[in-house]
């Protein structure tokens, strides 16, 4: 963590009773009126404390004698951030009920904060108040509290005043500058069986993501689609697939869109020619899918041997860019030989 000292750059402000204001640098000391002396009754004094954008303000006690009443309601010193109470501080000694500051340091969860203290109409005892330190320094926006989304998908790089995201390869930045969408698009598949599937599979698929997957087999072939093991697309209760989806298209039929968890059924696309489209939105945390395709093609008529001669390997069935060949017996020469 780095400690930003602007040396009276950067001033923040305080408001004295009556509405009076005065510069406060982002750093410095704050103190009950009278310290180290007793302080006065009736009082309310209130700092607001200010950094730039992407610091925060660090604040502990060397000092702090006030007195103790249940839940500070008599006298005490408030840190607040907007609308959030950070901590309301009494008495010297942590209470079951109330709480003093002891060693701890306080952050405030933005570049600013304000410090309140009050005292009541009359105190029983003399009470020598508090004395505190504050600056302001980075905040480390890499560094993501257990259950707190992180800043970026992939990486994180902290600099004074920021940080910046990067991604793995095969991934590219998103416009938002945290999200790493996944480069998907223009894969084609020209063998006649293989397997596709989802980014990262099964692990989470990335978000803000087009993936397109193309089948191009030769005229003659037809593709075949068999989804295997495990299929998790986001889904709604109400809309069809509005959120994450899985398309496939031919050039004479669309097939989809698929999401949830049920597996979709063999699909026969009768064509040589597949596209799916997979697209995904900016939240969820599902696994994907994944296709394993194969392909038939129209049976050919079965060859007939010359005379003399015979087919080799013989097939049940012979099927597009099927291969075999004609030997001939002893004695014989094959002089050509023509199938179409």
């Amino acid at each position: 963590m780095r400690l930003l000292i602007l040396l009276g750059l950067l001033w923040g402000s305080a408001a004295a009773p009556g509405g009076t204001q005065w510069p406060q640098p982002v750093f410095g000391r704050l103190a009950s009126p009278g310290f180290p002396g007793k302080y006065p009754d009736d009082q309310e004094l209130r700092w607001t404390l200010t950094a730039p954008p992407g610091y925060r303000l660090r604040l502990y006690f060397t000092h702090f004698h006030l007195e103790l009443s249940y839940r500070c309601e008599y006298d005490f010193v408030k840190l607040s951030s907007g609308t959030e109470v950070l901590a309301t501080l009494c008495g010297w000694e942590s209470t079951d009920t109330e709480q003093a500051p002891g060693n701890t340091t306080f952050y405030s969860p933005g570049p600013s904060l304000n410090v309140t203290f009050r005292s009541d109409y009359s105190n029983e005892k003399a009470f020598t108040g508090f004395e505190a330190f504050y600056a302001a320094e980075d905040i480390d926006e890499c560094q993501v509290p257990p259950g707190a989304a992180p800043a970026c998908d992939h990486h994180c790089h902290n600099h004074l005043g920021g940080f910046y995201c990067s991604c793995r390869p095969g991934y590219v930045l998103h416009q938002n500058r945290r999200t790493c969408s996944a480069l998907c698009s223009g894969q084609v598949f020209t063998e006649r069986s293989g397997v596709i599937s989802s980014p990262e599979y099964p692990q989470p698929y990335p978000k803000l993501s087009s993936c397109t997957y193309s089948i191009r087999l030769e005229e003659g072939f037809s593709v075949i689609l068999d989804f295997v093991e495990s299929f998790d697309v986001e889904a709604h209760p109400e809309t069809q697939c509005p959120y994450d989806s899985l398309k496939i298209q031919t050039d004479k039929k669309e097939f989809g869109p698929f999401c949830g968890k049920t597996l979709p059924s063999r699909i026969e696309t009768k064509s040589n020619a597949v596209t799916m489209t997979f697209v995904t939105d900016q939240s969820g945390d599902h696994t994907g899918w994944k296709v394993h395709y194969t392909s038939t093609a129209q049976p050919c008529p079965d060859p007939v041997a010359p005379p003399h001669g015979r087919i080799a390997p013989v097939q049940a069935t012979y099927v597009l860019q099927d291969r075999f060949s004609v030997e001939c017996a002893a004695g014989y020469e094959l002089l050509r030989v023509s199938y179409h």
